[in-house]
């Protein structure tokens, strides 16, 4: 999977959809979180149990999405689209980009902050 970490833990279908829950409760609550504080207008809309839209005031749209079947977790952003694949443990989750090897918290917040037109923190929830 990763080859910088052989530490990868391998996770089967139901810790994929655990992970996957709690990663998008996460960027629902931190976007909430960042609407509250910096008045965005944004509008986060969770399609079903795997999909989140999230609508900007310039009525531009990122949607996440988890892909059960590849276990990996879809981007569609403003500046394309981007797959994550598992590479860190169930104590310390970590979704990579298939191509450039970034981060996805650290993607999503960069593509939140451009459609946002100011600085959107996403992280992942402990706990």
């Amino acid at each position: 999977m990763n080859p910088n970490n052989p530490n990868v833990e391998t996770i089967d279908d139901k810790q994929f959809h655990q992970l996957g829950s709690q990663l998008l409760h996460s960027i629902e609550v931190a976007l909430e979180s960042a609407d509250d504080e910096l008045d965005l207008d944004l509008d986060v809309a969770r399609q079903g149990n795997n999909v989140i839209n999230i609508r900007f005031r310039d009525k531009s749209v990122i949607v996440v999405n988890t892909q059960p079947p590849l276990h990996e977790i879809w981007v569609a952003a403003k500046s394309g689209g981007y797959h994550y694949r598992w590479a860190g443990t169930v104590a310390q989750p970590l979704w990579l980009d298939t191509k450039t090897g970034k981060e996805l918290f650290s993607d999503l917040s960069e593509f939140a902050s451009a459609q946002a037109g100011q600085p959107v923190k996403i992280a992942l929830m402990k706990g």
